[in-house]
């Protein structure tokens, strides 16, 4: 997978506005009304993140959810982060918002 560059993913990142981007990968944090909902979050993100087969670096303190995406195998972010972060919004985002 090629690594997209500054541009691409910042014009990328117009569709998520929850995400963004340095240190060489995109971020995101989210935040739960309690850890259990949390935690619930985190299992259906596992689940995605196995069928993709692309696992993000995060972190969980109590409610809220750190994620970090890059493809370390190209060294950056590419398409693959795009799309599991595409999923993993379609999990902790209601369809109202």
């Amino acid at each position: 997978m090629s690594l997209l560059n500054k541009d691409q993913i910042e014009q990328k990142l117009l569709g998520l506005p929850d995400w963004d981007y340095f240190d060489n990968a995109i971020h995101a944090e989210f935040e739960f009304e309690n850890f259990k909902d949390c935690f619930s979050a985190m299992s259906r993100i596992a689940f995605e993140c196995e069928a993709m087969n692309h696992h993000p670096n995060w972190s969980n303190v109590y409610n809220v959810l750190t994620i970090s995406l890059s493809t370390h195998s190209a060294n950056g972010v590419t398409e693959k982060d795009f799309k599991l972060a595409e999923a993993i919004d379609a999990i902790v985002v209601p369809e109202d918002e």
